[in-house]
């Protein structure tokens, strides 16, 4: 019997071919997003160096939510992960959606960073 791949291996598989050709630099941090099924979280990473310059994500006490799961929490992180980046002097970053598709709590984090000062 052929067992179809699960969603999960697909997704790290789509993750593994985008991550060959996309890399954040000082100058531009790759803005990478994780989900999980009661959280995501979004980290802003210099490749070059090895370093996090900031990360954001539904646990942090500050952003106070009821759900941590929806599309409404994303956006808060998006809005928290773009405040801290700009307080770093970045505002322009390349989007590592992580293999997830470009939709749902993914789009609401990118939208939300967008519109409070990162460029992608």
């Amino acid at each position: 019997m052929i067992t179809k791949p699960d969603k999960n291996q697909v997704r790290k598989k789509r993750h593994a071919r985008v991550r060959a050709k996309l890399s954040g630099t000082t100058a531009r941090p790759r803005l990478n997003v994780y989900r999980s099924n009661k959280n995501i979280y979004a980290q802003l990473i210099d490749d070059i160096q090895g370093v996090t310059l900031a990360s954001a994500s539904t646990l942090d006490k500050d952003l106070g939510l009821e759900s941590t799961s929806n599309v409404e929490a994303a956006k808060k992180v998006g809005e928290l992960i773009a405040k801290r980046a700009v307080e770093k002097g970045v505002t322009s970053v390349v989007f590592d959606r992580g293999g997830y598709l470009y939709h749902g709590r993914i789009k609401a984090l990118a939208d939300a960073a967008r519109e409070n000062g990162l460029e992608f």
